[in-house]
């Protein structure tokens, strides 16, 4: 059996890039191929996940899939890791779609958004292991932003924001 080399985190997110980058003939030229790339790169970021927590990354499948199988397990004690359940299902989803008809007319279109969708969850995975209370609060990458040098040009809009909600006029 032909297996192939488990990615990093940082590895998934150059090769979605790449694939985000790459021609239509390029992506429309294996199709199924790149579709199965992608949910097995879903995979290596929540197998790199489960290995930093010094757990064994389930082998079993949810509803058909390994990817969902894993997610269920970093859920489990962690409810923040909730927050990227539906991104999770949107790999699968996109890996369905690309099978269900390969020749689509639109099929790099389907394969650039599921590689933006595997880099979010690499993202937010890499992020989480950076900042455990990332995604207490939806996918929001605040634990990390607060660390970072304010931006005045975003104040005033929060603060405009604010008094508008409030009633206020500026």
């Amino acid at each position: 059996m032909n297996e192939r080399a488990r990615m990093s985190i940082d590895d998934v997110l150059i090769r979605a890039e790449e694939l985000i980058r790459s021609t239509d003939e390029a992506l429309a030229r294996d199709a199924s191929g790149i579709a199965a790339e992608l949910l097995a790169m879903g995979e290596d970021i929540l197998v790199a996940w489960h290995e930093a927590k010094g757990a064994v990354p389930t082998e079993e499948k949810t509803e058909g899939f390994r990817l969902l199988a894993l997610h269920r397990q970093g859920a489990r004690g962690n409810p923040s890791f909730n927050a990227c359940r539906e991104t999770c299902r949107e790999i699968v989803y996109h890996h369905n779609l690309v099978l269900h008809d390969p020749e689509a007319s639109d099929i790099a279109h389907s394969i650039r958004l599921g590689a933006m969708v595997v880099s979010h969850l690499a993202l937010f995975v890499g992020g989480k292991l950076q900042e455990s209370g990332l995604g207490d609060f939806c996918c929001s990458s605040r634990p990390l932003r607060q660390a970072e040098t304010p931006n005045p040009a975003l104040e005033t809009v929060s603060t405009k924001e604010a008094a508008h909600a409030g009633g206020q006029r500026l």
